[in-house]
This record gives C-alpha cells, sequence and structure tokens, in this order.
C-alpha cells in the first residue's frame, strides 16, 4: 500500500477501503507507517470526518491491534461504564458496587487522571494497599468470586489506541467525534463487557462544552458499540458543575463512602441510580427503570453496596480500614484553607474546568503521564449552583501539602463561582438518554 495515496484520498475527503484502513493501523502499530505519516491522516480525518463504516472499521482494526479480553469463563451478564470524563466524577466508586450487588458481573478497566479530569485508578490508589495491577486470572477469578474487579488497562490491550491517542493529542486533532468514538468503543470492545453505559458529560467541566456536540458523541458512541453486537446506551449528564462535593483522590473516595453509606450529595447518587437503571434494563434483569431504581435503592440503604466495596477493597490488597475510619486511615493534606464567601446571593454557576485545574494545582492531578499526585490534595465545595450564600459562608476548601500554592491557587478558585442577587434555574443534571 503506498501511504501517501490514501492521505490524498481522505484529504480530498473520499472514503477509505477496509483494507487502506487496516494496513494503516497496522503499519502504524509496527512501527512501518511513521508518526508523521499518520499525523497526516489524523488531520485530514478530522478535517473531512469519516462515515460510519470507516469509523467502524477503523474501530475494529484497533481492537485487533492487541487482545480482546475473554470474559466467558465468567458466568452472567457482565456490564462496563465509560464516562467521557469530568470533575469529581467519582460515579464508578459508587455504581461498580452497585451493580455488583444486584448480581451483574463487574470487570472493569479504568484509567488515570489526566489534565483537569480525575481518574478512577488514582482515586482507589489512594486507599492505602489497593492494588490495580492485576493479572488477568487474577481479574477474571475475582469477578467469578465477588462479582467484581477494577484494574488498570494493560499494555497487551488495544495499543493503537495509545500510540494514536498520544499522537491527537500533539497534533491538536482530539476532538474529532469519529476519533473519540474509536477511542473509546475500541477499549470498551477489547474489555470484553456485554452490556455498556456511556456518561457523556456536557457543560464547562467536560470535553464537549455544549449539549448539542455531546449528543452527536452519544449517538455515535451507542451505534458503534452496536455494531459490535454490544448492548449500549448513553447518558446525557450536566458537568457544568463538579459532581459531589469532592475533587481530589481520597478526598472522593471519602465522599463515595459517605454515598454508599447514605449520606452523599443528590446529584452523585442521581446519576449512579440513571446509570445502573440503565444497565439493569439493558442486561434484561429488570423491565422497567422505575423498577431498577427502586431496587438499587433497597440494595443501598441495605448497606450491600457498601459490603460489596468493601469485599472487592480487602481482595485487592486495600486497607478495610479505610472504610470504616475513612478521616483516619485516607492520606489528607496538611494545609487547609478555606474561601470565604464576600457578597451575599445566589450561585449562579461554579466553573467545573477552573476548578479541576485549581485541584490539579494543589497536586491532586497531573499535567503529563508519569507525573506524580498527592492523594490528600484537592477542593471540597460544600455550595452547590442554585444555593443561596451568606457573606462568611465556607464557599470552597482548598486541601495541599504546598502551603505556597494555597496562595496561588485562591484567587482561581474563588473566581470559579458566580454569584448574582437574584436566583437562577438551574439546567437538570440528566439531560437525556440515548438508546
Amino acid at each position: 500500500m503506498r501511504v501517501e495515496k490514501v492521505l490524498a484520498k481522505k484529504r480530498d475527503g473520499r472514503a477509505l477501503s477496509r483494507d487502506e484502513i487496516e494496513s494503516l493501523i497496522s503499519g502504524f502499530v509496527s512501527g512501518a507507517i511513521p508518526d508523521y505519516q499518520m499525523a497526516a491522516f489524523l488531520m485530514a480525518a478530522y478535517i473531512k470526518g469519516m462515515d460510519a463504516q470507516e469509523t467502524y472499521v477503523f474501530t475494529k482494526a484497533m481492537v485487533e491491534s492487541g487482545e480482546v479480553v475473554d470474559l466467558s469463563p465468567i458466568e452472567g451478564i457482565k456490564v462496563d461504564k465509560h464516562s467521557t470524563g469530568g470533575v469529581g466524577d467519582k460515579v464508578t466508586l459508587v455504581l461498580a458496587p452497585m451493580m455488583a450487588a444486584v448480581g451483574l458481573k463487574v470487570a472493569k478497566m479504568s484509567g488515570r487522571g489526566l489534565g483537569h479530569t480525575g481518574g478512577t485508578l488514582d482515586k482507589l490508589e489512594s486507599i492505602p494497599g489497593f492494588n490495580v495491577n492485576l493479572t488477568r486470572e487474577q481479574f477474571i477469578k475475582q469477578v467469578s468470586d465477588i462479582g467484581i474487579a477494577i484494574m488498570g488497562q494493560t499494555e497487551e490491550i488495544d495499543p493503537a489506541d495509545k500510540k494514536i491517542y498520544a499522537l491527537r493529542d500533539l497534533t491538536a486533532t482530539v476532538s474529532s467525534v469519529p476519533l473519540i468514538a474509536s477511542s473509546i468503543v475500541s477499549k470498551k470492545v477489547a474489555g470484553g463487557a456485554d452490556v455498556i453505559v456511556f456518561d457523556v458529560k456536557a457543560g464547562s467541566g467536560a470535553f464537549m462544552k455544549s449539549l448539542d456536540e455531546a449528543k452527536v458523541l452519544a449517538q455515535e458512541l451507542v451505534s458503534l458499540a452496536k455494531n459490535f453486537g454490544k448492548q449500549a446506551v448513553a447518558v446525557i449528564s450536566n458537568m457544568n458543575q463538579p459532581l459531589g462535593f469532592s475533587i481530589g483522590n481520597s478526598l472522593e473516595v471519602e465522599e463515595a463512602i459517605d454515598t454508599m453509606r447514605g449520606f452523599g450529595g443528590a446529584d452523585l447518587l442521581e446519576l449512579c441510580y440513571n446509570l445502573g437503571a440503565q444497565l439493569m434494563v439493558k442486561a434484561g434483569i429488570v423491565p422497567t427503570t422505575q423498577e431498577a431504581m427502586g431496587k438499587l435503592s433497597e440494595v443501598l440503604e441495605g448497606g450491600r453496596v457498601l459490603a460489596k466495596f468493601t469485599e472487592m477493597v480487602v481482595a485487592q490488597g486495600g486497607n478495610p480500614e479505610a472504610i470504616e475510619d475513612p478521616r483516619g486511615v485516607l492520606p489528607h493534606a496538611r494545609f487547609i484553607e478555606e474561601i470565604e464567601v464576600a457578597t451575599a446571593g445566589y450561585i449562579r454557576s461554579i466553573n467545573a474546568e477552573e476548578l479541576g485545574v485549581a485541584a490539579r494545582y494543589l497536586g491532586a492531578g497531573r499535567t503529563k503521564l508519569g507525573d506524580q499526585i498527592d492523594y490528600g490534595a484537592g477542593i471540597i465545595i460544600p455550595k452547590k449552583a442554585g444555593d443561596y450564600v451568606r457573606p462568611g459562608d465556607t464557599l470552597a476548601q482548598m486541601h495541599s501539602n504546598d502551603p505556597h500554592m494555597l496562595a496561588a491557587t485562591s484567587g482561581l478558585v474563588n473566581d470559579a463561582f458566580e454569584i448574582t442577587a437574584a436566583p437562577h434555574e438551574i439546567p437538570p443534571l440528566i439531560y437525556e438518554i440515548i438508546e
């Protein structure tokens, strides 16, 4: 195959054949096709787009570039969830044990935080002793035994996506719907689950800033996953403010534990119920989302969700005392600074991206993969959009082991809040369900 001819074809807006796409992916993974030629293809695809067939073939070639996890030894229906990324997004910590508690099997491979968004692996690793580096055999056995395991994605899974994503990040080709969808779905298909729910975020703290953009991506994700024979559904959720009350690794684990005890934020619980209900209906264990939500409420209030989370923590080497006494066992920052309300009024908006960036400055996140993070760093926001605040109320609480960063970051945190004299209508948490 003459690579330059394939590049010219896509540059001119013509659809590529199956052979051309497969040769492009396999050649890039093997090293036969250099970065500069793949970069040229990515820019051409970004500008000219890819049709549904091209996107499917591109995704399939990425899946086949590595191993596909065989979950067939696990009895029962295997479910998975993917979030497009947000701030304070600790959903997996609650949703995964919730699904295991109702009898579904959760064999989940998660990622690390990057930029202003957090990662599930980092949150779990803030629990002393928790091991995310399971072998394939340990992973399968644990899910078979207790119904749940969360581990890091191995190098053998979807190597094409790793190489292509790194290149997209450097060539301004990240925000292409076909490229985003193929990246997400290839990992989910390689992960082996039967049923997938996509939590597609829209708003200031999300990758997709507008609802229209999020809807296009959600439709592409569901359609593409179905082409691979998966049961799939997308929930478009509001990320115009952080989810819950905490941003940062151990702070979010603590909030997740509170939520599993029945004391968490209403928005976090609402999203978990909606995502969980969609998975249960698609898995065929209940006929309606209303019935599913009743079952989810029952297992949460009965303590079965927290019990399942504890089982997972113990099975993966974590200290169970972190669940009994999170404030005493989880890492916490030495320095805490509060930002107080200056003027009375209603919180109109909270810029989630700015708070995510601020949490990263405080030590909770990474600028690039490989950066060290401070598990105890982060931000707590006791007030949410729509709340009335008075002078002296705590607007935000910053946690860091670097006192200099507290002073440097306080302005950014304060500016993330817009307070007005009159109340405003707050958009819903769940915008739309795409099936």
